[in-house]
């Protein structure tokens, strides 16, 4: 029987696990975000111990790691987290400081591809060979799949750091993004709701203008989304989006502001199932290391 590892590096927190699939888990743990040299340790710290107690082998490893991260499988520093707004990881070759520990097939990539791919293979995806995954938290994030794979590139995409309409008359705040101000991720996440209006997310009420502004927001990410990738399905996730009453308002100023634009009965007729919240919900990423890990196995 194969199980598989699996580790959701995020900027708060790294989740790891040993699984098979959603049905079948073995092992996992929480490990807070911390420095490179304290934080790497404690995760091969938690696989060596579970394997010691379960008497098992992994098969393979699955990475899905916060970024930007180099993806450039013949460049020296594939796996290396590289410009990341969190200074101590900048430039940490997360993935070679994971092989000398681990003598299995590594699959990496991002966090956010990760969750696609889990999503993909056992949650909202299920079935579509092309759809988007968006995060909308601490940061913004999301995978795109085409025909079946995630999209890579020059690097990979950053769907948070998309420039939007912004009508600083209507909406003055000048965003927390510290490369673009008032990108998506630096008007939209979690924290530029917080500083913009001076009330943590969970505890501004549904009846608050904040949210009509951030579908504002988010709804014109998606006329982007449409238009550029053309997705059979677009997934949000991501703390921000557990407000009730937010993917509501998201699905129609979406179709406001794509005004009739794309002649699809999905959009036109039947947003509900085109815009949705990730079945697997908080354990799309978790999850989509594991599927990483199939991967890595059967290649």
């Amino acid at each position: 029987m194969k199980w598989y590892g699996g580790i959701e590096a995020g900027g708060t927190k790294f989740n790891c696990i040993i699984a098979r699939d959603p049905d079948h888990v073995l092992a996992e743990t929480t490990i807070q975000t911390k420095s490179p040299d304290e934080t790497i340790p404690d995760v091969i710290k938690f696989f060596e111990d579970s394997k010691q107690k379960l008497g098992i082998s992994l098969s393979s490893l699955g990475v899905a790691s916060f970024g930007p991260v180099n993806l450039s499988v013949d460049q020296p520093g594939y796996g290396t987290i590289t410009s990341s707004p969190k200074i101590q990881w900048q430039n940490t070759p997360l993935l070679d400081r994971l092989k000398v520990n681990f003598n299995i097939p590594i699959m990496f990539d991002t966090d956010v591809n990760g969750a696609a791919i889990g999503e993909g293979k056992w949650g909202a995806g299920k079935g579509l060979s092309d759809f988007v995954y968006v995060t909308i938290g601490t940061g913004i994030g999301g995978g795109i799949i085409t025909n079946g794979l995630p999209v890579h590139g020059l690097i990979h995409p950053e769907l948070g750091h998309m420039v939007i309409n912004h009508d600083r008359t209507f909406d003055p705040f000048e965003g927390i993004c510290p490369f673009h101000h008032d990108c998506l991720e630096g008007l939209a996440s979690g924290p530029a709701m917080t500083k913009r209006w001076g009330i943590p997310t969970q505890d501004l009420p549904e009846t608050h203008s904040a949210w009509d502004l951030e579908a504002y927001y988010l709804g014109q990410a998606i006329h982007n989304l449409c238009l550029v990738c053309s997705p059979n399905r677009i997934i949000l996730g991501g703390g921000v989006m557990k407000k009730p009453g937010l993917i509501e308002k998201i699905r129609l100023t979406a179709q406001s502001s794509l005004n009739g634009y794309i002649e699809s009965v999905e959009i036109k007729n039947n947003i509900d199932a085109f815009i949705v919240a990730p079945a697997l919900g908080d354990r799309a990423g978790v999850f989509g290391a594991i599927a990483l890990a199939s991967l890595a196995f059967s290649t």
